[in-house]
């Protein structure tokens, strides 16, 4: 590993993968948009078919921004820039993002799911460009956890859109004082988990850079999460009679609270003499 710190002929081969996920990014969404959303509208899934409408578009924008990024790490690398690892880690954090949530409606409606190419791109970009820049392998385990977090927590903010759409939209399901509650609770709670998901992702690139304000950056993620969550993953659980899927964002999140406050983490980050 050590021999691949700082290695800018891999930074440069890598940075052209993030350019080509960037562009897969493109062409996949635009491939699959209508195909998912008309699936999900035959299915009488309406309210489904509105949210890939809205969020198939904002990955569409932030995958193809992060390939466009790439496109600087590339420079970056080869003119041997020390400043380019990590902005390639920043557009891979990007593209895991993008290219993972869109298996989750294209699987619900038993359609390929021609992003995981974009997702396992990122994955490989991601870590690479932490070798390359020398990250202590116990950062880039927590990294990887805040990461999870990070994609989790975006998911659970996602949900909420098609919960508000269906009661919105059938006053009677709202006309009791519980249904009413819940109807706001999904519309309030939906930019607390997106707040907590970009909270996420600043904390992994603060801790990158061991900054100082990592830590609680990272406390404010969790939080975000915990709260975006767990309400929605009760009431699910009432609902469905089972586990609810909004359920791993926040308990994730409540680990890594636990072990944020631990001194040891805390030193791993910013370290001895800034705890």
């Amino acid at each position: 590993m050590k021999k691949l710190k700082d290695n800018h002929n891999l930074g440069a081969l890598l940075a052209v993968v993030g350019i080509v996920a960037g562009l897969l990014t493109l062409y996949f969404l635009a491939d699959t948009y209508n195909t998912v959303i008309s699936t999900h509208f035959s299915a009488g899934e309406w309210e489904e078919a509105n949210t890939v409408r809205f969020v198939y578009a904002v990955l569409g924008w932030l995958g193809i921004a992060a390939g466009a990024l790439s496109a600087s790490v590339l420079y970056g690398f080869l003119t041997k820039r020390p400043w380019a690892w990590f902005w390639g880690a920043v557009a891979a954090t990007i593209l895991l993002l993008a290219g993972f949530f869109p298996m989750i409606p294209a699987a619900d409606s038993g359609l390929p799911v021609p992003t995981l190419i974009v997702f396992a791109l990122g994955g490989i970009m991601w870590f690479g460009m932490l070798i390359i820049g020398g990250i202590d392998n116990k950062l880039i385990a927590l990294t990887f956890v805040a990461g999870l977090a990070y994609v989790l927590t975006f998911i659970d903010g996602v949900a909420p859109i098609s919960k508000f759409q269906a009661t919105f939209q059938s006053p009677a399901d709202v006309s009791s004082a519980t249904d009413a509650f819940w109807n706001g609770m999904y519309v309030m709670l939906q930019q607390v988990n997106w707040w907590g998901a970009a909270a996420w992702a600043a904390f992994i690139f603060a801790a990158l850079k061991r900054k100082s304000w990592a830590v609680p950056l990272g406390i404010f993620a969790a939080i975000m999460s915990i709260v975006g969550g767990y309400p929605l993953g009760i009431y699910n659980v009432t609902e469905v009679g089972r586990f609810s899927m909004f359920l791993p964002a926040p308990i994730i999140s409540t680990l890594l609270l636990v072990i944020l406050l631990l001194p040891g983490t805390q030193r791993l980050i910013v370290g001895q003499h800034d705890v």
